[in-house]
C-alpha cells in the first residue's frame, strides 16, 4: 500500500451524532460538551478501500500511566513531551462527504491561541506522518480483530466502536 500523508480532518457534526446515536464508543464533537474543535486524522484505508479517521485527543494526566496498546498510541513532540493521543478504538467509517480539512497554516491574523493550536496540531500531524506505516498496521490491524473475531478480545471489543454498524450508517444514510 503506498502511503500518502495524513492531514486534520473536523467531521461534519449531524454525521457524528448519526453514529453517537448508534454507538456510545462514538467520540463526541458536541458543542454541548465543548468538543466542536476536535479534530480527527485520517485518512486510513481499512479494507475494501473503506475510509477511517482515527481520533486525535489532546494529552490527559491519565495518558501519563497508559501505554501504547492495540487501540491506543501517545503523540510525542520533537522533545519527548507527550502532545496527543490516538483512540483507534473510536476510529470511524467516513468519506468526502463528511470530512473539512482544517487549514493549520499560521497567517499573520491569527490570534495567539489560534497561532499555539494551530502549531500544536501541526507538531500532532508531523508525528502522525512520522509514524505513518505503523499507524496504518495499527487500525487495520485492530479493523480485523474486531470485525472477524470479536469474541477472542472481549475487553477490546467492548472499547471499541462497531466498524461494520457504523459503515452501515455511513452507506445508508451519507453517500
Amino acid at each position: 500500500m503506498q502511503n500518502k500523508r495524513l492531514r486534520l480532518y473536523h467531521l461534519n457534526l449531524k454525521y457524528v451524532r448519526d453514529l453517537a446515536n448508534v454507538d456510545e464508543n462514538v467520540m463526541s464533537v458536541s458543542p454541548q460538551s465543548n468538543k466542536e474543535k476536535r479534530p480527527f486524522i485520517g485518512t486510513v484505508v481499512i479494507c475494501d478501500n473503506k475510509l477511517y479517521c482515527i481520533p486525535l485527543t489532546s494529552p490527559k494526566p491519565k495518558h501519563e500511566k497508559m501505554k501504547n496498546d492495540k487501540d491506543f498510541s501517545k503523540v510525542y513532540d520533537k522533545h519527548g513531551k507527550l502532545i496527543g493521543c490516538l483512540n483507534f478504538n473510536n476510529m470511524i467509517p467516513v468519506n468526502n462527504e463528511v470530512i473539512i480539512p482544517i487549514d493549520i497554516k499560521i497567517r499573520p491574523s491569527d490570534s495567539a491561541e489560534d497561532r499555539y493550536y494551530k502549531q500544536l496540531l501541526d507538531n500532532q500531524l508531523d508525528w502522525c506522518n512520522d509514524n505513518i506505516e505503523n499507524i496504518i498496521k495499527k487500525a487495520n490491524k485492530l479493523y480485523k480483530i474486531i470485525t472477524e473475531t470479536p469474541e477472542k478480545s472481549c475487553n477490546l471489543t467492548k472499547r471499541c466502536c462497531d466498524f461494520k454498524r457504523l459503515e452501515k450508517i455511513l452507506e445508508n444514510k451519507w453517500s
